[in-house]
């Protein structure tokens, strides 16, 4: 069954991936940060975003299930 949180869930991982793949946003050097230029210093910055993003879809998910009556999962 479709709902906003697991909606909100697969936008949570979805978004990652879509930023990755869209290169024309990222692909050149400036504004550089610190003399790391724009290409890189983006791709860094969703490594964090996506630690992020993956924390909040996966207590998304685990509040969903709880709600739902469903054993959380490994217990």
């Amino acid at each position: 069954m479709v709902t906003p949180v697991r909606v909100l869930i697969a936008l949570c991982l979805t978004a990652p991936f879509v930023a990755m793949l869209w290169v024309g946003s990222y692909a050149r050097a400036e504004p550089a940060v610190a003399g790391v230029p724009f290409f890189y210093w983006y791709q860094l910055a969703w490594v964090v975003l996506s630690t992020a993003l993956t924390l909040a879809a996966y207590k998304l998910h685990r509040r969903d299930r709880r709600s739902r009556g469903a054993a959380p999962d490994g217990e």
